[in-house]
């Protein structure tokens, strides 16, 4: 082993909206470090920390969140309330079923039922 991961940095424009999203999404209180540096000690995760950078966001995720739910509507429905948009339908197979949603800032993530 080489270590242990420490925090689950995004790059954003707006650290301090973004923060507050994802407390409203797992749980937490937003904190800031500095102006450009925002962060959610998640209940139960690792931290989520929300860095400003001067670039936006072109493509796709290479890594996103997973979070599991017990009622992909319901989560689907609390999560759009706070900001988050859908992304196309439902997906399921063997695994389970999984909605993509895009945060404020158009980061990729799903909220999930495992099979």
């Amino acid at each position: 082993m080489i270590g242990r991961i420490d925090e689950v940095v995004i790059d954003c424009a707006e650290p301090a909206v973004l923060a507050a999203f994802w407390a409203g999404v797992l749980g937490g209180v937003p904190a800031l470090r500095d102006p450009a540096w925002h962060y959610v000690d998640v209940p139960g995760f690792t931290r989520i920390a929300l860095q400003r950078v001067p670039e936006v966001k072109t493509v796709k995720n290479r890594l996103h969140l997973d979070v599991v739910v017990t009622d992909i509507a319901a989560a689907t429905r609390a999560a759009t309330d706070l900001g988050a948009t859908v992304v196309e339908s439902v997906h399921s197979d063997t695994a389970g079923s999984f909605q993509v949603l895009l945060d404020p800032e158009g980061n990729e993530w799903c909220v999930v039922v495992p099979a």
